[in-house]
């Protein structure tokens, strides 16, 4: 057998980051930016205004109070947008709103709630220093500064910086498309009646949101039965639209092995038994003229979802540009722990704080690589090395959060 890391590393020694292109903003979530983007302008542009309220001259408004007001005439409006000249002279004031661009002369704006609220003239409560409640120019990128360098995950925030500096295209790395398939003459899709000997799918579900939720975009392929020529011909109709392909079930070492049968003599995919738990059967290597990677995982459920969460997740962050690495965190076992000699456990198992703050794991109910229920409550995979049979309560363990 080989070991975990010695299967990690072929793999993302195998697998090539996805070339860049140009997108639009709006299709451009979710994908890694290719270029240092810098900003044309100073940010903001122009002084303006951070609140609704008086654009005054300090000086003006340097004795007011509560109990003894300073009324300046209203001699002008400014709304956001308007890009007329206005000027604040001696003892005047212009009513503006938030984002407007700052009259000349004025040095402060007074908030509207420290006033009453006058359209004409303006009966002013309290005092504001220079500078007060104005957005200088410049104050948040100045002009020709880096706002993203390249690398990064667009989100929200740097889909509103790249618009913000007026970008409308980004040169960015795509979401990889991934294809994903569920092999097995007993499953059926859910929805449908059980015959004899069936189960539902659930592994091409489980493996299509787990490649949504690591930023690729999944494709659920379907089942395809326990026919090596008929999976042949349904990964080859879904070549023409994937970065990578996902395959669940028939890599193990018996009978109607479709998978291993038809991949096996294509010479470009290995099978091999990796020193893990759950998951030991893995393939994985490359198919068809654009060399796609293709990623053979064992079809028990659990073990197909740890395997995901070991070597596709990481290898998808490398083709999208990021730092294919697998967070962990420390943690102390809230019981002990048992795992065979010589394979490195994934043990199912929920996270939580104890009294003093720190990290406690708690393995759940169910450790057996069919049980998806289990699975399904747990939060975390605790790591326990490959010499390592017993670990008693209070341990400290390294832990995968889910």
């Amino acid at each position: 057998m080989r070991s975990v890391d010695e299967h990690l590393a072929e793999i993302l020694a195998t697998v090539r980051t996805l070339a860049p292109l140009e997108l639009e903003l709006e299709r451009s979530l979710g994908t890694t930016l290719a270029e240092d983007v810098m900003t044309p302008v100073e940010l903001p542009p122009f002084d303006n205004s951070a609140m609704d309220g008086y654009a005054v001259r300090s000086e003006d408004v340097r004795r007011a109070a509560p109990g003894s007001p300073v009324t300046l005439p209203v001699v002008d409006d400014v709304a956001a947008g308007d890009g007329a000249l206005y000027a604040v002279g001696p003892g005047h004031a212009v009513r503006i709103m938030t984002g407007a661009p700052m009259p000349a002369g004025a040095d402060a704006v007074v908030p509207v709630e420290w006033t009453d609220g006058g359209k004409t003239a303006v009966a002013i409560t309290r005092s504001a220093p220079a500078g007060h409640a104005i957005r200088r120019a410049g104050e948040d990128v100045p002009k020709g500064e880096v706002v993203l360098r390249a690398g990064m995950p667009i989100g929200a925030a740097q889909l509103g910086i790249l618009a913000g500096v007026g970008r409308r295209r980004a040169l960015v790395r795509p979401r990889p498309r991934v294809v994903v398939l569920s092999t097995g003459a007993e499953l059926v899709e859910p929805g449908s009646m059980l015959g004899a000997g069936q189960i539902w799918d659930s592994n091409s579900f489980t493996l299509t949101a787990a490649v949504r939720e690591a930023g690729a975009e999944g494709f659920r392929a379907g089942v395809v039965p326990d026919d090596a020529a008929v999976f042949l011909d349904q990964l080859d109709a879904q070549l023409v639209r994937a970065d990578a392909v996902i395959t669940s079930g028939g890599v193990s070492m018996g009978a109607y092995e479709p998978v291993k049968e038809a991949l096996g003599p294509l010479g470009t995919v290995r099978f091999q038994r990796v020193a893990m738990q759950p998951g030991m059967p893995q393939g994985f290597g490359v198919v068809g003229d654009d060399e796609v990677p293709i990623f053979a995982l064992p079809g028990n459920p659990v073990s197909s979802f740890v395997s995901f969460i070991l070597f596709v997740r990481p290898a998808l962050r490398k083709m999208q540009g990021l730092p294919p690495e697998i967070a962990t965190v420390r943690a102390t076992t809230a019981t002990a722990l048992r795992s065979p000699p010589g394979k490195r456990s994934y043990l199912r198992a929920t996270l939580s704080r104890g009294p003093d703050g720190a990290s406690v794991v708690s393995p759940v109910r169910g450790q057996g690589s069919h049980q998806l229920a289990a699975l399904a409550a747990a939060d975390a995979l605790v790591v326990v090395p490959e010499d390592v049979t017993d670990l008693p309560e209070g341990a400290a363990v390294e832990v995968i959060p889910l």
